[in-house]
């Protein structure tokens, strides 16, 4: 496997950067495959989830499909992707932001009964409301 940061990551799919963005595509395109894939990190889904948002004004849906579509791309390989579908369920079901979703998601999977927050947002999205 070949391990896949969140700046390449984000020169892959914005193409916002010619020369970075044309080695970004080369590795992902032709250097990962299904029998050498690349690795996608939840903290490299949360990044780019953030940095979608924040700095290139994506909205939740177009948060949504990326993640959705990152998982979907055979030649790389999520870290529990099946957590990482969960969250994009529950994202795009609520209001909470897509690192809340993951860690709820994330906890749920470990076992955790609950998950508390102060984030009245991520309480509607399944976690609990710390009163």
């Amino acid at each position: 496997m070949i391990g896949i940061d969140t700046n390449v990551l984000v020169r892959y799919i914005a193409q916002d950067d010619p020369a970075q963005s044309k080695r970004a595509s080369r590795l992902i395109e032709n250097e990962c495959s299904a029998a050498i894939p690349g690795f996608i990190s939840l903290v490299v889904l949360v990044e780019l989830a953030w940095v979608s948002e924040s700095c290139y004004g994506a909205s939740r849906g177009e948060v949504a499909e990326m993640v959705r579509r990152i998982l979907s791309i055979r030649q790389l390989v999520v870290q529990d992707a099946e957590v990482a579908w969960k969250a994009v369920r529950v994202f795009e079901s609520s209001k909470a932001d897509f690192a809340d979703c993951l860690v709820e998601r994330m906890a749920a999977a470990a076992g955790c009964s609950a998950v508390m927050t102060f984030d009245k947002a991520a309480a509607r999205a399944g976690m609990t409301l710390l009163t």
